[in-house]
């Protein structure tokens, strides 16, 4: 019997996203093709994937014929109307992070989708770095008690202002914005959605124009989830930092896949995604080394092309995108009127997102079991 035809995917922008994580992602998953990549540079991606057509304007490569699955990596600004273009078209859609600009939109194509009855995701690809799943299988696991204390950070030393988009005043721009949704997403899938939101967002590096520094705290009944970004940090940061009732966890480095990415390191090659730093859990009585689990982001493709062809669930469903849309607004409203905001989420919406959460955490479990 033969192999069914890989699903033909249109990347749109190949750009930093597009071309370090993406297109590599794609191409090192089987069922998936690389068919059109929508850029105004054919040389850059004709160097890298020659058979690939090539499509300077955003919104054709959105709806190409010749596309099964359409991969929004444009600036943030483009990321809802690129998406609604591309479901009315009949095609599935992954959004690179963050969904939308505001929670109307996200709420909009959640619905599109749901109408089109196609596939709509968004490639939350840190939900498979190793330093999360790591601490993921340690809290779940019961082993750090009752967790009180939830501490996030991507800490990096860039003191100079690059001339990126992602740096320059324009809507969905700014740290918070670019880190946010990493930090906030694992945070709410190990927690579900906060009760309220309290965010300090600043401006620190000399001829920066948008916030380069975020803290944000995640308030629950008892657990305080802090998340935290900055560009002014040399090192001495921990990644993440965990106390329970039982004991503390703390990882100290962060995943090595984007690093291995940059360095030409094709995914599923020798030493992907492993994590030589250990888990470090300091408990009442003595300390701990525990390994860290390899990361691996190809995963939310297979995911993708799995739930496409019924044969799972989609890894990031609009559910869980809409509530996380809505604490990253819930930050930025918190922050310009220094109060902590509750997110405007429905007691539907909450309750939907937190659903697949507790479905999925169960489903590891039980796969756990069966080892």
């Amino acid at each position: 019997m033969s192999e069914p035809a890989p699903l033909r995917v249109a990347l749109v922008g190949y750009g930093f996203a597009g071309k370090t994580f993406h297109a590599p992602l794609i191409a090192a998953t089987p069922g998936l093709a690389l068919a059109v990549v929508g850029s105004s540079d054919a040389a850059k991606v004709g160097a890298d994937f020659p058979a690939a057509a090539v499509v300077a304007d955003p919104l054709q490569a959105a709806t190409d014929a010749r596309a099964d699955l359409v991969v929004i990596a444009t600036p943030n600004h483009s990321h809802a109307p690129l998406a609604r273009a591309a479901l009315a078209a009949g095609k599935h859609v992954v959004v690179d992070k963050p969904f939308t600009l505001d929670l109307a939109q996200a709420r909009e194509l959640a619905a599109l989708a749901q109408r089109h009855q196609r596939l709509l995701s968004v490639f939350q690809n840190r939900r498979w770095d190793s330093d999360y799943l790591g601490i993921k299988q340690a809290v779940e696991s019961g082993r750090l008690g009752t967790i009180s204390h939830f501490e996030s950070r991507i800490d990096r030393f860039r003191p100079q202002v690059r001339e990126r988009w992602r740096e320059q005043a324009g809507p969905g721009t700014g740290v918070w914005w670019d880190l946010g949704p990493h930090l906030a997403d694992q945070a709410l899938q190990l927690f579900g959605p906060p009760e309220r939101v309290f965010a300090s967002l600043a401006v620190q590096r000399e001829g920066a124009v948008v916030a380069d520094w975020a803290h944000v705290v995640l308030e629950y009944p008892r657990l305080r989830a802090i998340l935290h970004a900055g560009m002014l940090a040399a090192g001495g940061s921990p990644r993440f930092l965990v106390h329970g009732s039982a004991g503390t966890l703390l990882k100290a480095q962060a995943d090595r896949q984007e690093a291995q990415l940059l360095a030409g390191l094709a995914p599923g090659a020798p030493g992907w995604g492993e994590d030589p730093d250990p888990l470090q859990w300091f408990g009442p009585a003595r300390a701990e080394h525990w390994p860290t689990p390899a990361g691996d982001q190809r995963a939310f493709y297979r995911g993708v092309r799995d739930a496409i062809a019924g044969q799972g669930f989609n890894p990031v469903p609009p559910e869980q995108a809409v509530a996380l849309m809505a604490v990253l607004e819930a930050a930025v409203e918190s922050a310009a009127q220094g109060r902590a905001v509750a997110p405007a989420l429905s007691e539907a919406e909450r309750s939907a997102a937190d659903e697949m959460r507790l479905r999925r955490a169960q489903l590891r479990s039980h796969a756990l079991a069966q080892l």
